[in-house]
């Protein structure tokens, strides 16, 4: 029966997979397309055994039949509201990820005015002229032209950092029957319930598909019903156990909490950049835009378009589009993910008319949800999982390889190396020169 019943569940977690990238499958559908499908199997085998009618129509009748009968109790309704529960914040969690690196993606490739391309050019070039091609500027000089250059950018700061936080509020809340590993490890016991269920109730089963599709045909021997003990079945599927440290779930807090070192990565990057690369130690003298000096004398401005006004470096006029609408975006998606965290009775699935599949649910969990210790048969276990998540940019040139950012592995002439190009230069040939 197993064997049998494998394209059916391939295609259950096929359609789980779908739906957590975002595709347009209804939970609802594929949750009962899977008990439709078993219930013929367990007919077959359990409850009448020996059956050799298997033309399409009578097959076709006892799965649809399974509807009315009911022959699994509420076990369907119980995955549906696991699965509503699990696979809502899962997708919220993906949809979120794969904004942050748009967001990374796009700021990467950012073209700058043609002001910054001159104050980076007098800040790094202008010294060897005079033949001091080892001096190094000023600090506060290197402030004002890196903050004046990355205004705009520096806007992002306030919402990437809300969008990191909420990030973390989402997945710590991602626990139980709340994360879809655990859901999915666990789901094997609640169809052996299913099963179990069913077995029980045979004989008032087997006459009710009989007052339905009409008496299945056997064979002049009728074969031995096939025993069937369910604590045999639950204790016998062996899952490989695996380190705790390749679940989901301590995946996603690693790569959380490495996240969560770059929450004022926007804000601070020219200080980053200044402070690590550019400028002159303390106590040495350095290049001011003019000449070698102690120190830099004219005003320090701080980050940001409204900071700028009194920048003596760099002019930096209006905003910039493109970092408008990722803004808009990132507070699209905070929202989202502020729907979804921390109050977990956000996320029930509305099916609408569905045939009572909607299950209420409160923010606590107990043995029927499967995230109890005693009498729900709940095993922990846990998946090997691959680097799926190395795609997953954190930001700067220097973690991209750590995590295989694609877009960081072009060749220089694909990605804009030359810093000053067709009158502006891009943050990735900025950073990457530098």
């Amino acid at each position: 029966m197993a064997l049998e019943a494998a394209a059916s569940t391939q295609e259950l977690f096929t359609d789980v997979g779908l739906y957590l990238f975002g595709a347009d499958v209804n939970p609802e559908e594929f949750v009962n397309r899977f008990f439709d499908s078993l219930f013929p199997l367990v007919y077959n085998h359990l409850i009448n055994p020996g059956v050799t009618d298997s033309s399409l129509e009578y097959s076709e009748c006892v799965r649809t039949a399974r509807r009315d009968i009911s022959p699994f109790g509420n076990i369907p309704k119980r995955v549906l509201g696991q699965m509503g529960r699990s696979l809502l914040p899962s997708r919220t969690f993906l949809q979120a990820l794969n904004l942050g690196i748009e967001v990374i993606n796009t700021t990467d490739h950012l073209h700058f005015s043609k002001e910054c391309g001159r104050a980076l050019l007098r800040m790094q070039y202008c010294p060897h002229c005079q033949g001091l091609a080892l001096t190094k500027p000023c600090m506060g000089y290197c402030l004002n032209v890196m903050r004046g250059c990355l205004a705009h950018v520096a806007e992002l700061n306030p919402h990437w950092h809300v969008y990191i936080r909420s990030l973390e509020e989402l997945s710590d809340a991602m626990h139980g029957t709340y994360d879809i590993e655990h859901v999915l490890l666990n789901f094997h016991l609640l169809v052996n319930d299913a099963v179990m269920q069913a077995h029980r109730d045979g004989q008032k089963l087997s006459e009710q598909v009989n007052k339905i599709c009409g008496r299945p045909v056997r064979t002049p021997t009728q074969s031995p019903r096939c025993s069937f003990d369910g604590s045999k079945e639950k204790h016998g599927m062996k899952i490989s156990i695996r380190n705790g440290e390749e679940t989901l779930a301590n995946r996603r807090k690693e790569f959380i909490n490495s996240l969560r070192l770059y929450r004022t990565f926007y804000g601070g990057l020219a200080d980053q950049l200044c402070a690590n690369e550019l400028d002159a130690a303390d106590g040495l003298p350095c290049w001011n835009g003019e000449d070698i000096v102690k120190s830099y004398t004219q005003r320090v401005v701080g980050n940001g378009i409204k900071a700028q006004s009194g920048n003596p470096e760099v002019k930096v006029k209006g905003t910039d589009p493109v970092i408008n609408q990722i803004i808009d975006k990132l507070r699209h998606v905070i929202q989202l993910l502020q729907g979804r965290s921390p109050k977990p009775t956000k996320w029930e699935l509305h099916m609408g008319s569905g045939g009572g599949m909607v299950e209420q649910v409160s923010g606590d969990c107990d043995d029927e949800d499967g995230c109890g210790g005693s009498g729900s048969g709940e095993v922990k276990r846990t998946l090997k999982i691959t680097d799926c998540i190395s795609y997953l940019m954190i930001p700067g040139a220097a973690l991209s390889s750590h995590y295989g950012y694609s877009d960081l592995d072009q060749k220089p002439e694909e990605r804009g190396h030359s810093f000053v190009a067709q009158g502006g230069i891009t943050f990735a040939g900025l950073i990457q020169y530098i």
